[in-house]
């Protein structure tokens, strides 16, 4: 092979992987964002209240909170390839299985969804990290955009489609299978080229030290995470229907569910750069937090269509923001890679079984008092909470100095 042929070869790979790592982020949120605007639709057709309809929102938030600490060790015995394609499959199945109108299929496939996406949430960062060890902070980025991306345009497409020649929301939500066969496509080509097993497993760090519970650094950082989850996910799952309650089409709800998550794009591409440069994110942290309540006051108070508007808009910033913010903390309280992993299992575990309470709790708040304003005053409540995580888990320090306060407390 000439030198000419062996740089072609290398860049077509490399090209072939970006693609690869983009694909499998367009999978990480349609399959759940599209559920938000059909909601209403689907509670009706099966006879479903507020509060079970929420479950479909939460249901992939408890498999991300049990699959969190499995997923890196079935990455290390199988290969990191091997298991995305895998859960690339089991994505697929839930996706088809949750399309079939009836609740036991509804309910079972919306947490194959969630297995799947689980995994691949958990594995993507570590293949970043394996592929591009010199480009890290700007492949994070390209993924956590293109995710961001498709998932704001499922939640938008997601009533188009099904009004398309009565197509229905059964096949509008099969519709997000299609993602899923290109991942598998592609991560196939990869499989022949991954590092042995035994190579991974040399780099695998456990995460197992339980000093990382005892740790307050580490708990701020969990909760600012997971109630930064909670309000993104209680907004994927019931602001259209917030909105429509208000007086808005179906359509122009979904829209507005897709409009908050593109205005939120930009900020989080940019957020964690700015973080980067700064000693303490604890302001800007306290910042974004304060434009989720001040959006979040703004449903309360009003329901004009200016109020309705700007409220979106200013949640859309903020879900934005909090998100990158959040899995950059991860990275950047932790003094060496094993308590980023240590950090990682802990903050995803805690934080999305805290977050797949949110959808179910709003939901049941609704059904009890058939209003919003309870659902928005708690949701009020959880921004105050985030804002006080999220000032702790800005602060420039990391567990491993808590580590060594503790150590030396121990000493004495």
């Amino acid at each position: 092979m000439s030198m000419y042929q062996y740089d072609y070869l290398k860049r077509y790979n490399q090209f072939l992987l970006i693609t690869g790592i983009v694909v499998i982020a367009f999978n990480l949120r349609p399959a759940i964002t599209s559920v938000g605007p059909l909601v209403g639709v689907i509670g009706d057709e099966l006879g479903l209240a507020n509060w079970s309809v929420g479950i479909l929102t939460s249901l992939p938030l408890v498999a991300f909170a049990v699959m969190s600490p499995v997923a890196p060790k079935l990455g290390v015995r199988y290969t990191n390839e091997i298991v995305l394609i895998w859960s690339m499959i089991v994505l697929l199945a839930g996706i088809i299985i949750r399309s079939v109108p009836f609740v036991a299929f509804l309910f079972s496939g919306t947490l194959l969804i969630g297995l799947g996406i689980a995994v691949s949430n958990v594995l993507l960062p570590g293949v970043i990290k394996e592929r591009f060890p010199n480009r890290v902070a700007l492949m994070t980025s390209v993924y956590a955009t293109a995710m961001g991306l498709v998932a704001a345009l499922a939640s938008g497409i997601s009533v188009p489609l099904a009004n398309i020649a009565g197509v229905g929301w059964e096949l509008s939500l099969a519709f997000w299978g299609l993602p899923t066969i290109a991942g598998i496509v592609i991560w196939i080509y990869f499989v022949k080229q991954r590092r042995s097993a035994d190579e991974v497993r040399v780099q695998y760090v456990a995460a197992s030290d339980v000093r990382m519970w005892k740790s307050r650094l580490a708990w701020e950082v969990a909760l600012f995470l997971g109630l930064q989850a909670f309000l993104y996910y209680v907004i994927i799952a019931w602001l259209p229907q917030i909105l429509q309650d208000y007086g808005t089409s179906q359509e122009l709800a979904g829209w507005l569910l897709s409009y908050s998550q593109f205005i939120g794009l930009p900020v989080g591409f940019l957020l964690p750069v700015m973080a980067g440069k700064l000693r303490s994110q604890s302001m800007l942290t306290v910042g974004i937090c304060v434009l989720a309540f001040i959006g979040t006051v703004g449903l309360l108070l009003g329901q004009s269509s200016f109020t309705m508007y700007a409220s979106v808009t200013l949640i859309g910033i903020a879900s934005g923001g909090l998100f990158p913010l959040a899995l950059a903390f991860l990275g950047m309280r932790a003094s060496d890679a094993r308590q980023a992993a240590e950090l990682s299992g802990m903050a995803q575990a805690l934080g999305y079984f805290l977050a797949a309470i949110g959808p179910i709790l709003i939901g049941y708040l609704n059904d009890i008092t058939q209003s919003w304003q309870l659902p928005l005053i708690t949701l009020l409540i959880v921004s105050a909470l985030m804002t006080i995580a999220g000032y702790g888990a800005g602060r420039n320090r990391t567990v491993g100095d808590e580590y060594a306060t503790m150590s030396g407390k121990n000493a004495e």
